[in-house]
């Protein structure tokens, strides 16, 4: 593979290690946990991987010496850091015992039941240290939840005699960690199972888990890129920049962005949900920050809106979830139907209300809605130009006001969609030695036996010397949700907290954001220089942990 010069200097690096994984280590066990809901159910799902004891590790006397190959699968999608975790694994379990393997299966879960592997030797692992991108192994969106995959995985386990299967992953895949790792234990496999904190959308996240890994590295890609736009914007004057940015489930990441760059306007998905807040409701609190800046002649502006934001509009929620419902049992009927039948046919089959709202829609994002769900039953809102969706309703809506003088200035609207060139970026040295960090726990929570466990890293905002390694049972993050009509375990997302210190300082300054030109260009991301630049967190992390 031949590399740029960055990537020479920055295979040099050696990420930083908090002190109780820097040597020998030792296994501090906390109190016994429960899940965060329905802990009956979730106790009797998880009889052998419940109420284990949250673990820290803290400098020892005497190395652990344990003959253990490992198993590492990338979930999901990209996010800056997950090489380094698998760097980390390797580093750790070679340094455990010399003769340990460690075994990659290739593109993700599905490599597991298919027996797609490749051993990870010292010269692979080089090649991809403190680099972005997965492409070391590949990822993949294969679901692990039947007992004929667990049973197909376990012959290649026994093939390579591994002893335990590291799951990189968000919410789902470490969700589906847990059911593996609970399925192994009950049957006495002696497989053991880890998961590692992986998304960039940052809703893999509570009391234990301070930042999902890649979260840093691509809302720092995407705020330079946005202060890029923003100064493009403040140099010609003449367009308002509307900016989709990643997170279907959570606007972490546009919170985070606007508290880098102070666009002048970003939507929080959540608030709108809790305010139950109208599309057009939406539509004039632009407009009205839009008419408002051309009185002083500012006929330009940014924008950021969160990806998911459609499905967090309550009556486009209740919509979505009727649509789900009419395409499970109806969608055979219609879905070979041409548009306006099609239309027809569930505009009929709707309740009235459901009826109104979808009535109103654009024709694209109607047919959108009640179309093919992804692999997890859910909408493909990175599909729908929300970006440009609302910028054609808001300038309708400015069209109205010129007609009854209440609109003088011009609009016209640019369109980005920030997503897939952040999940791979370089990561930067936060998430470098995080993610290294992350993997080191990883083999030691497998060297002390433990299984059903995520590898954690706390007190992320200090020297790495004080960060506190460790690891969560899963379980504890469970609760019971219903997924495509039925209920699940799964791991509670982290929604963008409204009482929370992050959005309460975005509350603080939005208003001087929509009136004043408050641009803030944050630049790319530094690897060498003074660390108040270099190694900074996000503004997200500072300010939930200022009081910590």
């Amino acid at each position: 593979m031949k590399k740029s010069l960055l990537q020479r200097e920055r295979a040099a690096y050696q990420p930083k290690l908090p002190k109780g994984l820097q040597g020998a280590v030792k296994v501090k066990e906390g109190e016994p946990t429960q899940s965060v809901g329905d802990q009956e159910e979730i106790k009797k799902m998880f009889p052998n991987t419940y109420g284990m004891p949250l673990i820290e590790f803290v400098p020892g006397e005497a190395n652990v010496d344990r003959k253990m190959n490992v198993g590492v699968i990338l979930s999901g999608g990209q996010a800056p850091g997950g090489h380094n975790v698998i760097c980390g694994i390797f580093d750790a379990v070679k340094k455990i015992n010399p003769a340990n393997k460690l075994y990659g299966f290739i593109l993700g879960p599905g490599g597991l039941v298919d027996h797609n592997y490749m051993e990870l030797t010292a010269d692979i692992i080089d090649e991809y240290r403190n680099t972005g991108g997965f492409d070391m192994i590949g990822s993949g969106r294969t679901k692990l939840e039947k007992v004929d995959q667990f049973e197909k995985g376990l012959e290649i386990i026994r093939e390579l005699d591994i002893q335990a299967v590291v799951i990189i992953g968000g919410d789902d895949s470490n969700t589906n960690a847990c059911v593996l790792a609970e399925y192994y234990a009950a049957k006495n496999y002696g497989v053991q199972v880890i998961g590692c904190p992986k998304t960039i959308d940052g809703d893999l996240k509570n009391d234990q888990i301070e930042t999902s890994f890649g979260f840093d590295t691509a809302t720092k890609t995407y705020a330079e890129l946005i202060g890029n736009i923003e100064r493009d914007c403040n140099s010609a004057r003449k367009y308002w920049h509307f900016i989709k940015l990643m997170g279907r489930s959570a606007s972490h990441i546009a919170l985070e962005c606007a508290l880098q760059c102070q666009p002048n306007i970003c939507i929080i998905s959540e608030e709108v949900e809790k305010k139950d807040m109208s599309l057009n409701q939406i539509v004039e609190q632009i407009a009205s920050a839009v008419a408002d800046r051309a009185t002083r002649g500012d006929n330009f502006g940014v924008v950021l809106i969160p990806e998911g934001l459609i499905e967090f509009i309550p009556s486009i929620g209740r919509l979505i979830d009727e649509l789900n419902d009419l395409l499970a049992e109806h969608g055979a009927d219609y879905k070979d139907l041409d548009k306006a039948a099609q239309r027809e046919y569930i505009l009929a089959h709707l309740s009235k209300e459901n009826a109104e709202t979808f009535a109103t829609l654009p024709e694209g994002v109607a047919r959108q809605l009640s179309l093919d769900r992804d692999p997890h039953g859910n909408v493909q809102v990175s599909l729908i130009e929300t970006e440009k969706l609302l910028s054609d309703m808001v300038d309708a809506k400015l069209a109205e006001w010129k007609k009854e003088g209440k609109f003088v200035g011009k609009f016209a609207a640019l369109h980005h969609f920030f997503g897939y060139e952040g999940r791979c970026a370089a990561p930067s040295n936060f998430d470098a030695d995080y993610c290294y960090a992350l993997g080191v726990s990883a083999a030691q929570l497998i060297a002390n036996g433990k299984t059903g466990y995520m590898a954690i890293v706390k007190n992320t905002t200090a020297g790495t010397d004080d960060w506190k390694a460790g690891g969560v049972p899963i379980t504890m993050m469970m609760n019971m949700e219903r997924r495509n009509g039925e209920m699940k375990p799964v791991i509670r997302k982290a929604l963008v907290e409204l009482e929370g210190k992050p959005f309460k300082k975005f509350v603080e300054k939005r208003d001087e954001w929509a009136r004043e030109t408050c641009f803030v260009y944050p630049g790319p991301i530094q690897y060498w220089g003074p660390a108040s630049v270099c190694d900074r967190t996000t503004r997200t992390l500072a300010l939930e942990q200022e009081d910590k």
